[in-house]
């Protein structure tokens, strides 16, 4: 795992971390901001602020002060601001929340870096599912949470070593899936910890994923925390596994093409699905590197039944494709018909509804921290793919151009940003 340093070390080589020269403003706007006693940090000048969370979208500029967000509001003067960046062309939008990543880095062959693979691409609140269970989050929270520029929350596997090991069946022996154990690790390593996770495909259950099922959700209602449940091809029916679930758990993987997912034999979804949303289940992407069918996708979407969030699964399987990243994850739904509002959406104050992270995130409300992604919207022919190989053209794909977090300045990706 790279440190804070080492990550600004590495980032400043290629150009993209900002540094000191990318907060300067150009002569004209430094000498006003001298003479006019300038009240925040860093404004935002320029670009279309899409903040679903609190129904904008708008071409308006964002001040920053003291890590927060000041104000929201048109042509806010350059004389106001320390530092100025412009957005011009761009949208701004709360920083991008990923429901689902993992970056446990160092600790088996599945997680990867998050602030290069997170930070560096538009995220800057991520959600580790899984990557460790009771056995290892105490060490996660130290060497990955504590240095990472990402902010990073965990979901606890309730088997105690989670996906770090890299093996098949690792749920065969229900010695490691312990309750008790579970439940003291999160109680201990709150607020870092925001739920628990299982994975109920057959490979890693066997015939034992509603005991391991039953074991989780213990572990959840005792801690008092929501219970994310993986899908795909699972060995008993979904409707078996859903019907189990509670008011706020979490089913991910849910656009997967795998057997026992989210559609009936004749392509319906099964009503035992939208029973779960009218009851507060929640719905999560979870792309990854086999978890992603745009057929499923465009079958659901017609049925009007759209994921409550977007997530990547990012992991070392899968960021050199089909996933690459969050970004390119929400670009694939764009041509599938959801608007940019839809998406943004779904990475930024959804996500906030579905985990406790004890600070208001998601949001550019006055007041708030500073965590705001910059993003290009590329037009073109874009050719997308899924975890079966399908592929969808789009007209457009987004790209993120710079990162805030906590009211600094990451990552830049776009020269043209910064008036210098």
């Amino acid at each position: 795992m790279l440190t804070r340093r080492q990550f600004s070390k590495l980032i400043i080589g290629t150009g993209i971390l900002s540094s000191g020269n990318l907060w300067r403003v150009s002569a004209p706007d430094a000498s006003l901001a001298q003479s006019a006693s300038p009240d925040c940090d860093l404004l935002i000048k320029g670009g279309t602020v899409i903040d679903p969370g609190q129904n904008l979208h708008a071409a308006l500029d964002v001040a920053v002060k003291n890590g927060k967000i000041l104000e929201v509001s048109p042509d806010i003067p350059v004389a106001r601001a320390r530092s100025v960046v412009s957005a011009k062309g761009k949208i701004v939008t709360p920083g991008l929340v990923d429901a689902h990543v993992h970056v446990f880095e160092g600790m088996g062959p599945i997680p990867v870096n998050a602030d290069l693979y997170c930070l560096e691409r538009g995220v800057t609140t991520a959600v580790d599912t899984g990557s460790t269970g009771y056995a290892g989050i105490a060490a996660f929270k130290k060497y990955v949470i504590r240095p990472s520029a990402t902010r990073i929350y965990a979901l606890l596997d309730i088997n105690g070593f989670g996906v770090m090991m890299g093996l098949a069946g690792e749920y065969g022996n229900l010695d490691w899936v312990n309750s008790q154990s579970t439940v003291r690790a999160a109680e201990e390593n709150k607020p870092d910890v925001v739920g628990i996770k299982c994975r109920l495909s057959r490979e890693t259950t066997g015939p034992n994923d509603l005991e391991v099922l039953k074991r989780a959700l213990e572990a959840a209602e005792a801690c008092h925390l929501p219970l994310m449940v993986h899908i795909g091809d699972s060995y008993s029916p979904l409707r078996e596994i859903i019907s189990r679930m509670r008011k706020g758990d979490v089913l991910t993987h849910c656009l997967n093409g795998r057997p026992n997912g989210i559609l009936d034999a004749n392509r319906k979804l099964l009503p035992e699905v939208l029973q779960a949303r009218q009851q507060g289940i929640f719905f999560d992407l979870g792309h990854g590197s086999n978890s992603f069918d745009f057929d499923v996708a465009e079958e659901c979407l017609q049925q009007n039944f759209i994921p409550d969030t977007i997530s990547s699964d990012l992991a070392a399987t899968s960021i050199n494709g089909p996933t690459f990243d969050l970004i390119t994850t929400v670009s694939k739904f764009l041509p599938l018909g959801l608007s940019l509002d839809q998406v943004i959406e779904r990475v930024t104050v959804r996500p906030t509804r579905v985990f406790n992270f004890g600070v208001e995130l998601g949001s550019l409300r006055p007041g708030t921290v500073a965590d705001i992604s910059i993003i290009e919207v590329r037009e073109g022919t874009f050719v997308f793919a899924d975890t079966d190989g399908k592929k969808r053209t789009g007209r457009q794909k987004l790209q993120s151009a710079a990162t805030i977090r906590g009211g600094r300045l990451y990552v830049n990706r776009s020269e043209d940003l910064v008036n210098s």
